[in-house]
């Protein structure tokens, strides 16, 4: 059924979806609603010692790049619009096509955006967890959807967790679908310029690109954990059909992320974490995030960063991306304070469920943060949590 249309999709729509930018221009599309073009979205064209350059899409959500930035691989391009996520990415951009994401309401939603090039045509996102499947086959699951299938390159291809549920495990993947019958073949790999994009709340959190010079039809880029914190994969499987990714995802392990973050690159992530403090501390939060979000992707390990940027988060009053960042300060604290760090964001964590009404997941919260230390807020929490669920 998916081969048939495919077929359709190609005749109806090689002439328009595929053809409607050239190799200067990128088309903006919505994640979630199949080939809706967002107009008069604001596109930011960014590269270190450069002024930037501001332009808009047109009618048909398509902006020209400048030329000074076309085949670029320094310049960043923002994608922003008012109701979505502002869309962060590094280029040469010309030709594709970027998907912005509107804003998550759920404190303990995701939104998974996957875009590519112009081959592999049909590449699908597959996300396995307890009690759901999400795929082609199976759009829709417990509190998890597939917004948009495209079959016809470039992508949007869209899953949306409306609410991730505490003690389950994620795992996400694509599969080359136009070369599945090819095991161990590197089109996925080589070709497909894949990216991955990660939303929480009103924030871009993660983004994945896919190496190069692997082998297989099927990327592991992450999953989340039983705690909700993202863990970087970067794994690659074969599988022929959708029930053969379904199998190998069923049965993930994952040993953990072996990837090795240099001394220079932990130095650099120290020095820029202090200098989001000064920022901090200015009262320039927004400048903040920018610094906190840049310390963590040069060193995807550092706690303190994170632990930094969900207070950031909470001022702003972001809490779906504070809750993200404090599970993670969590998972990451270590050494004689790792303790306080624990509760302090298990606290953090507890005030924001506190906020939304959530009394069961604050109170739930509110005991683990007294689990590492004994404090009187925490037992003010647990009390006030307690009469609110008589």
């Amino acid at each position: 059924m998916k081969t048939t249309f495919f077929l359709i999709a190609v005749l109806l729509l090689f002439n328009t979806v595929v053809a409607a930018q050239t190799s200067s221009e990128i088309l903006v599309l919505s994640a979630t609603v199949k080939d809706k073009v967002i107009p008069n979205a604001e596109v930011i064209f960014q590269k270190n010692g450069a002024i930037s350059m501001v332009e808009y899409t047109n009618a048909s959500g398509i902006v020209t790049i400048p030329q000074k930035y076309r085949d670029d691989p320094e310049m960043i391009v923002i994608i922003k619009k008012d109701g979505y996520s502002p869309l962060i990415t590094k280029c040469p951009c010309g030709g594709l096509t970027y998907a912005i994401s509107p804003t998550l309401q759920n404190l303990d939603g995701m939104r998974i955006v996957l875009n590519w090039g112009s081959t592999p045509r049909d590449i699908d996102s597959h996300l396995s967890y307890a009690g759901g499947y999400v795929c082609y086959h199976n759009k829709e699951a417990s509190q998890a959807d597939l917004d948009v299938d495209d079959t016809d390159s470039y992508g949007p291809e869209t899953i949306t967790i409306s609410r991730k549920e505490q003690g389950k495990k994620y795992v996400y993947a694509v599969h080359n679908y136009s070369d599945r019958t090819s095991i161990n073949n590197s089109n996925l790999s080589y070709s497909s310029g894949a990216k991955v994009f990660v939303y929480i709340g009103n924030t871009l959190i993660k983004t994945y690109s896919i190496p190069r010079g692997k082998k297989g039809n099927i990327w592991i880029p992450f999953l989340v954990d039983e705690m909700g914190n993202i863990v970087n994969v970067g794994d690659f499987k074969n599988a022929t059909t959708w029930q053969g990714v379904k199998t190998i995802l069923r049965n993930y392990r994952f040993n953990g992320d072996n990837s090795i973050v240099s001394n220079s690159d932990k130095t650099e992530s120290t020095i820029v974490n202090r200098k989001g403090e000064q920022e901090y501390h200015a009262g320039n939060l927004e400048s903040a995030v920018s610094l906190y979000q840049n310390a963590i992707e040069l060193n995807h390990r550092n706690g303190q960063a994170y632990s930094n940027l969900g207070l950031a988060f909470q001022k702003l009053n972001k809490e779906a991306e504070a809750l993200w960042a404090n599970r993670k300060a969590i998972d990451l604290a270590y050494g004689n304070s790792a303790h306080i760090i624990r509760a302090s964001s298990y606290y953090n964590i507890a005030r924001i469920y506190e906020k939304k009404g959530q009394w069961a997941d604050a109170l739930r919260n509110f005991k683990l943060a007294r689990e590492n230390r004994q404090h009187d807020a925490y037992d003010k929490g647990i009390q006030r949590m307690s009469e609110k669920l008589r």
